[in-house]
């Protein structure tokens, strides 16, 4: 394991019919925390809640060899609209279950039993990290400094996700 911090590039996409650049709180909360902490944006946008518009972006940045990571926020809910687990499951080669399991188990603490509305998600395809997160700005703080922030911390004790990234293409 590593002493020192490595950056990685982060890739975040705002799934959402009505947010513009201009309101969106959740993608902001995960660009300015991402930086903070001294990882590099590779990428933001905001698209659709529609199955293959989600899909074609985020397969786009796992073919991509620069992002490590993707972060998605919104369409995770129960609604007819909330499509983002459909669309991107489909592209894990492996499923993180421990994520969606630890997000819903931390969400508790701050909105009780209407967590279990969530349908937040994790996974690897190829060599990079995808988590599917809620689309409020508390989610996305809670997902990131709660989980997602040490975890691709190459710092992190006892083991994280980042020492992780030479070996996810392994056979």
């Amino acid at each position: 394991m590593s002493d020192a911090f490595t950056a990685l590039h982060i890739a975040i996409l705002t799934v959402s019919d009505t947010r513009t650049e201009a309101d969106d709180k959740s993608g902001r909360v995960l660009v300015d925390r991402l930086e903070a902490a001294g990882h590099v944006l590779h990428e933001k946008t905001i698209c659709a809640d529609d199955v293959h518009e989600i899909r074609a972006r985020v397969a786009r940045w796992i073919a991509d060899d620069r992002p490590d990571v993707v972060i998605t926020t919104g369409g995770t809910g129960l609604t007819g609209r909330d499509v983002t687990p459909q669309a991107v499951e489909v592209l894990f080669d492996r499923r993180i279950d421990g994520f969606g399991e630890m997000f819903r188990m931390l969400s508790y603490e701050s909105i009780g039993t209407s967590t279990l509305q969530s349908r937040a998600l994790a996974g690897v395809s190829k060599a990079t990290f995808v988590f599917c997160l809620p689309g409020s700005s508390g989610a996305c703080a809670d997902g990131w400094d709660k989980l997602i922030a040490a975890q691709i911390d190459a710092r992190t004790r006892p083991c994280n996700l980042h020492e992780l990234l030479p070996r996810l293409t392994e056979r």
